[in-house]
C-alpha cells in the first residue's frame, strides 16, 4: 500500500530531440544573410543559402537561390539554385536550376541544366571523377619521375 515506485529515467542514448539530430546524419546549413569562410569536410549535406568561401567534401550540396558558393567543391550530387564558382568535381548529377549559375573548373559525371541555368568556364564530363585527394602524387624517387627526367636529357 505504501510502496516507493521507482520511474525510470530515460537514458540520453534513447532521447531523441529537435537538438540531437539522428544518430548517422550530418547536415550544415549556412542561412541567408550569413558568411562562411574556411572548410567543411564529413558532412553528409550541406546547404548554402548565405554566402560562403570554403573547401566542402560532402555527399549532397544545395545551393539556395540567396546562396553564393566559392571555392574547392567536391560532392556526389549537386543542385544549384543560386551561384557557385570554383574548382567543381561532382562525382554522380550536377543539377543547375533555372535562375542557377556555376562557374570555373567544373567537372562531373552527369549534368542537367534547366531552362534559364548558366554554366561557363572549363567544363570536362567524366565516367568517374576522382576525388581530389585521390589524385596521384609524385616524390623524387618514383620510376615514373626518372624516365621523365631521361627523357629532358
Amino acid at each position: 500500500m505504501f510502496e516507493k515506485k521507482i520511474t525510470p529515467t530515460p537514458s540520453s542514448n534513447d532521447r531523441t530531440d529537435v537538438f540531437m539530430p539522428a544518430k548517422g546524419s550530418s547536415k550544415v546549413i549556412i542561412g541567408n544573410g550569413v558568411k562562411l569562410k574556411g572548410e567543411i569536410t564529413d558532412a553528409d549535406e550541406v546547404q548554402i543559402d548565405g554566402s560562403a568561401d570554403v573547401t566542402v567534401s560532402t555527399d549532397n550540396l544545395i545551393v539556395g537561390s540567396t546562396g553564393d558558393l566559392k571555392g574547392t567543391i567536391q560532392s556526389d550530387n549537386a543542385d544549384v539554385w543560386g551561384n557557385v564558382d570554383g574548382d567543381i568535381k561532382i562525382s554522380g548529377t550536377l543539377t543547375i536550376q533555372e535562375q542557377g549559375s556555376v562557374s570555373g573548373s567544373v567537372e562531373y559525371q552527369s549534368l542537367q541544366i534547366k531552362l534559364g541555368g548558366k554554366i561557363k568556364g572549363d567544363v570536362k564530363s567524366s565516367e568517374k571523377v576522382k576525388k581530389i585527394t585521390d589524385a596521384p602524387t609524385f616524390d623524387s624517387s618514383s620510376p615514373l619521375q626518372d624516365s621523365v627526367k631521361e627523357k629532358k636529357s
